[in-house]
């Protein structure tokens, strides 16, 4: 009895792709729109975990035991409820410089603050946009930052404290300086009615959703004061810890040690910022929530229109059918079985119109995600989301035209036409 059931049901089944087969084109149409609905469910969906993994990426290279000291909050604010960041009065390098001398924790620290946010570089005929960031640091920035050297090498004991002209270059401004061949180590650029010489090139930080690296250059802190730096200039104090584990301590034990600097008394509010290096990436996360849930009911929206176009054809295909089904009925199917029918009909060509919107909602999405710097994304949680909503949505629209099916009289069947 129950491989009779099973060779009925193959049957259905068989019967329903024959049905599909037939009816090719009204098939196709009506997988567009299901994968229409599924493309921009998977889409939306992809492109906005390429975006998480690209402002991730972009903050965790500073690494997850870095953070930084400074006179004012996150200047971001998300939406309306966003909170103005708080400012405090400026850090000195006297400060900074005391910091330095009497923090007494295994960690790195490195002292700098921005010298210009718009400078143009020369080298001979070649010229920068003016929208190059220039850094006054020390020789610890850029460990600290996350920095890697392409070619040549770091600061200097000498050059930094007798603040000699030399310059390390992002590498996007090293591209645009100098031609593809040319071994720019050595050479002499202009910046600012100055000439520096070139004595290394940062490895490409990349620069996606306007938080990489490569768009900069760093002179010695020292230099920086002397050509760029005005006296209400505050500096940055960045910390690495040795590793993730001594973070907290190395937060708290200069906490403590720049409140003393600061000349912060006892149960005072702290008058600088202590900022984590994920701090920002984790807010930045956390507020694509409510974009993920909109990119969600937009695919939803869509695919509601997708399963009522999906129900009108499979009315129209039980009303052309009539005959049909008074045939199997006549032949002994049962109700049942003319209800699966219909359903296994209605579900798989939701479901290959899903597969269809599933590969190109993973295309689209990988291709905003590239856009943006991000990598390649195989959304396994989506694809599984994509094909149950497919699957509800064959089951939803084909339920009321395989009851309507298997309620037709067999006798009124055969008369039909």
């Amino acid at each position: 009895m129950d491989r009779k059931y099973f060779q009925l049901v193959i049957e259905n089944v068989k019967v329903a792709f024959g049905s599909i087969r037939s009816q090719w084109l009204r098939a196709i149409l009506t997988m567009l729109i299901i994968a229409i609905g599924i493309t921009a469910l998977v889409g939306i969906l992809t492109s906005i975990d390429g975006i998480k993994s690209s402002i991730t990426s972009n903050f965790t290279s500073m690494g997850a035991n870095t953070f930084t000291i400074r006179n004012r909050g996150s200047n971001i604010r998300i939406g309306r409820g966003g909170k103005k960041p708080k400012s405090y009065t400026r850090i000195t390098y006297r400060e900074a410089e005391r910091f330095q001398e009497t923090f007494n924790f295994p960690a790195l620290v490195s002292v700098s603050a921005y010298a210009s946010f718009a400078s143009t570089l020369n080298y001979g005929s070649q010229k920068t946009q003016p929208n190059i960031n220039v850094m006054g640091c020390d020789a610890n920035y850029f460990a600290t930052s996350g920095y890697d050297f392409e070619l040549g090498r770091n600061f200097s004991e000498t050059e930094l404290r007798f603040g000699i002209p030399v310059i390390i270059l992002g590498m996007e401004v090293k591209d645009v300086l100098f031609k593809k061949n040319t071994n720019p180590i050595g050479k002499e650029i202009a910046m600012g009615g100055s000439k520096y010489t070139v004595i290394g090139i940062l490895a490409e930080k990349g620069s996606s959703m306007g938080f990489g690296g490569d768009k900069t250059c760093m002179i010695t802190l020292t230099n920086a004061r002397q050509h760029y730096l005005s006296p209400k200039t505050s500096f940055t104090i960045n910390v690495l810890a040795d590793n993730v584990a001594t973070l907290e301590s190395a937060i708290s034990e200069s906490t403590g040690t720049f409140r003393v600097v600061r000349g912060v008394n006892a149960g005072e509010e702290n008058n600088f910022e202590v900022v984590r290096s994920d701090n920002l990436s984790k807010m930045l996360v956390e507020n694509l929530y409510e974009v993920q849930v909109a990119g969600f009911l937009i695919g939803i929206i869509t695919l509601m229109g997708a399963a009522i176009g999906l129900m009108n054809i499979m009315l129209v295909s039980v009303t052309e059918r009539t005959r049909e089904v008074g045939v199997r009925k006549a032949l002994g199917a049962t109700k049942a079985f003319i209800r699966l029918q219909f359903l296994v009909e209605a579900v798989s060509i939701s479901v290959l119109g899903g597969m269809f919107g599933i590969v190109f909602g993973i295309m689209i999405g990988n291709g905003v995600s590239s856009f943006i710097g991000g990598g390649f994304i195989i959304p396994w949680l989506w694809i599984i989301v994509g094909v149950i909503i497919c699957f509800v949505v064959g089951v939803v629209s084909g339920i009321y035209p395989a009851i309507k099916a298997s309620n037709l009289d067999p006798i009124e069947s055969l008369r039909f036409e």
